[in-house]
């Protein structure tokens, strides 16, 4: 009998992408904290990471935000991962008092693998990735690291690639009107 590590090593592996965020305490920290929470989920390994990037709330209030974007190779499937990336945010101490409320950290599934999901609890791509300029701008520099070193892939396809995503001009649209700036803090 195969242990049940052992299985999911040999599991199918995807490539997911993860939008991480928060606005409250230490969000830095918290960060760091979450990826490498992620790396020790089953079999996944943390492939890419961006760099940070402020931004003003979306849709929401309170003070701006620090986002970034991590590429993994899971076993997990979607809703599989979103459970996990769930837990993190409650060990976290994520909070959900009212849609949009300010938050510690803020995990969400972009990508997974290629599939196209629209059900709830998931929908798959996020359904507004490509309008956030905050998702866009990580994303692209996850997307690119990936793109310059397909060894890291494993052979492992689909992959989101750059022409899926909006050029620079329509990405620098956004991020103007979005108030996103790169920071040079390490991630």
């Amino acid at each position: 009998m195969q242990s049940s590590g052992a299985a999911l090593s040999a599991a199918p592996h995807f490539i997911a992408y993860i939008g991480l965020g928060g606005n409250l305490g230490d969000v830095h920290t918290r960060l760091r904290q979450a990826r490498d929470g992620m790396s020790l989920f089953p079999s996944t390994a943390v492939l890419a990471s961006s760099p940070l990037y402020r931004t003003k709330p979306v849709d929401a209030s309170g003070p701006d935000y620090i986002n970034a974007v991590i590429a993994l190779r899971t076993p997990l499937g979607p809703l599989e991962l979103l459970s996990c990336l769930q837990a993190l945010e409650i060990h976290h101490d994520r909070q959900r008092p009212y849609v949009n409320a300010p938050r510690t950290l803020d995990l969400d599934v972009l990508w997974h693998g290629g599939l196209q999901r629209e059900a709830d609890p998931l929908h798959l791509p996020h359904p507004r990735m490509l309008q956030r300029a905050f998702v866009l701008e990580p994303l692209w520099d996850v997307v690119q690291t990936l793109g310059c070193q397909p060894s890291r892939l494993d052979g492992l396809f689909p992959v989101l690639m750059a022409e899926n995503l909006p050029d620079a001009g329509r990405r620098a649209i956004l991020a103007q009107e979005q108030g996103i700036e790169r920071l040079d803090q390490p991630f």
